[in-house]
């Protein structure tokens, strides 16, 4: 038989690109084959995401462009994965007639048989959680217990061949969020907050150390979460940061994405105690107005997290963190705009990711209030905090011409150029690049060899968002 091929377009979060990589070693495994473009593929698959309308419209009109292809090659098979898979569930059948599978994050194990079944009898395949209202979190004990049930965690394969570096890696540590947000639709799509054993964990980080990683990055919704109950132990984030430190080949740990009141001060202690730990936090702010955190519901004061910056800066030394804002969220005033820019400039973020307001159907927000910021108001404000952060962003840097940093070489940036130095007596130099402990950007020129090594580079002019160095 003939061994299809696959192809898995994603967009959105991190868990995303982890979902399409554990997607692929299942596929994989069970004797797919992958392939660069979507025009070498039997199987066409879309990891999709639900934050904003703008990631479902994208996915719609990629789906209505292979109608035709689909016409033409009729074997092919199509797929939609991911958070508006949960979301909008048949519905996509509808809307794309031509879609053969539709499968959610809480289901990724099954993909391998669903496409299997598609190849046999040529019917639709659908295997998706059960439904978790964003805006009602209170269910009976049996009616959770179903609903986690169904959002399935499952050991996943690693395999080398699936991750575009080699010397960095994607840990998943939890699945789901319990906040309810109103904006958010993720507890609605991802399910209930469920801690992995620390065991699992320690297995796969292992496994990567063994495939020759470096860098491992622990993922979940709101990873300051984390807890796992061992007899009357329970395990938290920081734990497992001192169980990585025992793990050989594993040089750095990151984490993302972390909530305002998990920001404990003994996490904040191990951060800075533990060597192999790195000096960046990513704890998402959404708004500098109290009012507005409140319409939010983010159960926390602009005073509180002020307060957590604070102790964030004076714990760990050399401290980067960055954040996440919505501007025009619902009945967002000139005044609560402002005091976000005030925030902004309080916090002296290393970057900020910054968002227009987009209304989800199903969250809190969505019912309770309206929409009434104008599109054009959204657009200035956020166009506005960019340039507020940007400039902030290019202090920091300039305050980094001159030093000596470290950096693990990824690889090389996007625009490589050849160089001949009379050192090296024409051989080429390429334009490397990689990140600091701080998680800032820097390139350089250097060989291609030095990919996968961890060294000193000396920085000498910078952007806002990118270091420019030489090799030390």
């Amino acid at each position: 038989m003939m061994q299809l091929k696959f192809y898995i377009e994603t967009v959105g979060c991190q868990m995303n690109v982890l979902d399409s990589e554990l997607a692929m070693a299942e596929l994989i495994a069970a004797g797919y084959q992958p392939v660069s473009a979507k025009r070498y593929a039997d199987i066409v698959l879309f990891n999709t995401c639900s934050v904003r309308q703008h990631a479902e419209d994208k996915i719609y009109s990629a789906l209505g462009r292979l109608k035709h292809w689909k016409d033409q090659k009729p074997n092919t098979i199509i797929g939609v994965m991911g958070c508006m898979a949960q979301k909008d569930k048949e519905a996509i059948f509808k809307r794309a007639p031509h879609v053969d599978i539709v499968l959610g994050p809480g289901q990724l194990r099954q993909l391998p048989n669903l496409v299997k079944a598609v190849e046999s009898d040529k019917q639709r395949q659908i295997a998706v959680s059960l439904d978790r209202l964003c805006h009602n979190p209170a269910y009976n004990n049996t009616r959770n217990s179903a609903i986690k049930d169904s959002f399935r965690q499952f050991n996943p394969q690693r395999l080398l061949c699936t991750r575009d570096n080699p010397y960095q890696a994607m840990v998943r540590i939890m699945f789901g969020c319990d906040k309810f947000c109103s904006y958010c639709i993720v507890p609605g799509v991802r399910g209930p907050e469920q801690s992995r054993p620390p065991h699992e964990i320690e297995a796969e980080i292992r496994q990567l150390a063994d495939q020759g990683c470096l860098e491992v990055t622990l993922i979940g919704q709101t990873i300051n979460s984390y807890r796992y109950k061992q007899g009357e132990k329970t395990r938290r984030l920081q734990d497992l940061f001192t169980m990585i430190e025992n793990i050989n080949g594993i040089r750095r740990v990151r984490f993302v994405t972390s909530y305002p009141r998990g920001m404990t001060n003994d996490l904040l202690q191990a951060i800075r105690d533990l060597p192999k730990v790195m000096p960046f936090v990513h704890v998402p702010a959404q708004s500098g107005s109290n009012a507005v955190l409140k319409r939010m519901k983010r159960h926390y004061s602009v005073e509180e997290y002020r307060d957590l910056l604070d102790r964030i800066y004076a714990t760990i030394p050399g401290a980067a963190v960055t954040s996440d804002f919505i501007v025009g969220f619902c009945g967002e005033t000139d005044d609560e705009y402002q005091q976000t820019v005030d925030l902004v400039r309080y916090g002296r973020f290393k970057n900020s990711f910054i968002f227009k307001y987009s209304k989800r159907p199903g969250t809190k927000a969505a019912e309770l209030f309206v929409d009434d910021v104008p599109e054009a108001v959204k657009k200035r404000r956020n166009n506005e905090l960019l340039a507020v952060q940007n400039t902030i962003s290019l202090e920091l840097n300039m305050a980094m011409i001159g030093q000596t940093v470290e950096i693990l070489v990824e690889g090389t940036s996007k625009i490589a150029t050849k160089r001949q130095t009379s050192e090296q007596n024409a051989s080429d130099l390429v334009q490397l690049t990689g990140h600091t402990p701080c998680d800032r950007i820097v390139v350089f020129d250097g060989s291609p060899s030095l990919v996968g090594q961890i060294l000193p580079v000396k920085v000498l002019q910078v952007a806002p968002f990118t270091l420019f160095g030489e090799r030390m």
